[in-house]
């Protein structure tokens, strides 16, 4: 049956890539947030700069996880990565895109009948948010953080998930978690940008999505059968959080949309964060009485690259730095206190991106400055004497965790209604890699 399945979706797809020729025409319809493209060459160089940056930072998770898990199921625990790069990117043209960014309904999801197989997403256009750049430029830099978001689940349910079920919650998590609250965080018309929610990079949008999702997936599918394995290659920890690092500046840097001042900002506040939650996680390692370790200065980089990522383009320097240190003491406390015999979220993702993701989310309420950003306007963070921001924040926290949680949680179901989600003992035991793939190191 899964044969005839694949069978069907490949042979679909050609048929629809082949024949649907008007697909191929740029259209230079305006409206519904499409606007004349005012092409600024400094803009569209960076912003294809950072699309690329931005990619290179799911493979950086594949290293990244893939050297904390077992040796049994490095490749597996790394090609779940590959593969977000390959599926997300041609759901995403299908209809991700339109879902995201097509006209609102409801201010909730896009309607992707305008933009199926990138339909109007032109070279000769641009968003409105990002005038000087193409808009087919702009939607590509977008894809890149949806591959990523799904791929950081995977560290929860790591060496026991079945690859094809994993496939197919993907898909489902990007239809239906992802792409609303992209679309209410970052669509005009959205939801949350109505209501005044600041997040310049993802902290809702990914990190919290895939935090919250990960907890929902730590607890379905259960404990594995040895919770406590040692890291297979703790260099490739190394390797990943350096790609991490690196390819955030495209991340958080290239959410300016443009080669400017907020650009630079962003790209200052990242590298300050990352490096100010590093040291904080390894000082408090000291102080509880552990050993500085590469393990705990890498995941402590990036807690802060996490928390900083709603707050980027918003905050200054030293904000930037009380935001890292801040998130890498709260995320290691959370992962030392974490239930871990009775919730097995493998490699800590709740802890480090769903925390993360909330207390830069919240953050950002304290600190946020329209001296830094303009959009901010005069609903400053907590620090300046008006909560008002920080309420807003605190009221998004709450609605994209409830939301995040349940829908993923009820994905989860689905999916293992359809096809069960975990291997069987044997094959955990034997390991993903070779009861998955026929590989091994």
């Amino acid at each position: 049956m899964r044969k005839i399945i694949l069978s069907v979706i490949l042979i679909t797809m050609l048929v629809l890539s082949i024949f649907s020729i008007h697909f191929l025409v740029e259209s230079p319809t305006l409206g519904a947030h499409i606007v004349e493209l005012k092409l600024d060459t400094g803009d569209t160089a960076w912003m294809i700069v950072a699309t690329a940056l931005v990619l290179l930072m799911t493979p950086g998770l594949g290293f990244f996880y893939g050297g904390m898990v077992g040796k049994k199921n490095v490749i597996s625990t790394m090609l779940q990565s590959f593969m977000a790069m390959v599926i997300v990117t041609v759901l995403w043209v299908v209809i991700g895109f339109g879902l995201c960014f097509g006209p609102s309904i409801g201010g909730f999801i896009g309607d992707p009948s305008s933009n199926l197989f990138f339909n109007g997403v032109s070279a000769n256009t641009a968003w409105e948010l990002a005038p000087t750049i193409p808009f087919i430029l702009f939607a590509l830099f977008q894809a890149k953080f949806a591959i990523i978001t799904p791929a950081l689940i995977t560290g929860a349910f790591a060496e026991r998930v079945r690859f094809w079920a994993y496939l197919l919650f993907m898909v489902l998590f990007i239809l239906f978690v992802y792409a609303p609250l992209c679309h209410m965080t970052w669509h005009p018309d959205g939801m949350f940008f109505k209501m005044g929610v600041l997040d310049f990079a993802g902290g809702t949008v990914v990190h919290m999505s895939a935090g919250w999702a990960a907890l929902a997936g730590a607890i379905f599918l259960g404990k594995r059968k040895v919770q406590k394995t040692n890291p297979a290659r703790i260099t490739y920890v190394l390797l990943g959080t350096g790609l991490l690092w690196f390819g955030w500046f495209g991340f958080n840097a290239g959410s300016a949309v443009g080669a400017g001042s907020l650009a630079a900002q962003a790209l200052g506040t990242t590298t300050v964060a990352a490096a100010a939650a590093a040291m904080g996680w390894v000082f408090l390692d000291k102080i509880l009485g552990h050993k500085l370790s590469a393990m705990g200065a890498s995941i402590g980089a990036v807690v802060g690259l996490v928390a900083i990522t709603p707050a980027a383009g918003f905050v200054s320097i030293p904000h930037a730095m009380a935001i890292g240190i801040i998130a890498s003491v709260i995320s290691n406390l959370v992962v030392s206190k974490f239930p871990k015999g009775k919730i097995d979220d493998a490699l800590d993702v709740f802890a480090c991106h769903g925390v993360g993701g909330m207390v830069g989310m919240l953050l950002t309420g304290v600190f946020a400055s329209k001296a830094i950003n303009p959009i901010v306007g005069d609903n400053q963070g907590l620090i300046f004497g008006d909560p008002t921001l920080f309420l807003i924040q605190l009221k998004a926290l709450v609605l994209v965790s409830i939301f995040a949680f349940t829908i993923s949680y009820a994905l989860f179901f689905i999916v293992n209604k359809i096809t069960p989600l975990r291997v069987t003992e044997e094959k955990e035991e034997l390991g993903l890699d070779i009861s998955q793939h026929g590989e091994f190191l």
